[in-house]
């Protein structure tokens, strides 16, 4: 059964948001990430506001809490760190 990530970002610092950007796709291709939504045009009838929006399906729940506690995705995590307000959850799908 496929799992998602679903993150909310704003960037703050998009200077230092470069390192995650170019260290993160290594770990999301190993675990077989695929994105469904990346940025684009966004409502928020609800919740705290943010600008980016993103959908990640991974082919199971195992594979994206392993893609998130990977050696790969925290080294790009800590380039992100202090560079964008971010919420990122991850749920089994259906």
């Amino acid at each position: 059964m496929p799992a998602y990530w679903i993150a909310h970002v704003t960037v703050t610092d998009p200077d230092r948001y470069a390192g995650y950007q170019s260290l993160a796709p290594a770990a999301f291709a190993q675990y077989g990430a695929k994105f469904l939504a990346r940025g684009g045009i966004a409502d928020c009838p609800e919740g705290a506001r943010f600008d980016r929006h993103v959908v990640i399906a991974f082919p199971d729940l195992a594979s994206a809490r392993a893609c998130y506690a990977s050696p790969e995705y925290q080294a790009a995590k800590a380039n992100r760190d202090g560079a964008a307000e971010v919420m990122i959850t991850i749920v089994d799908g259906v």
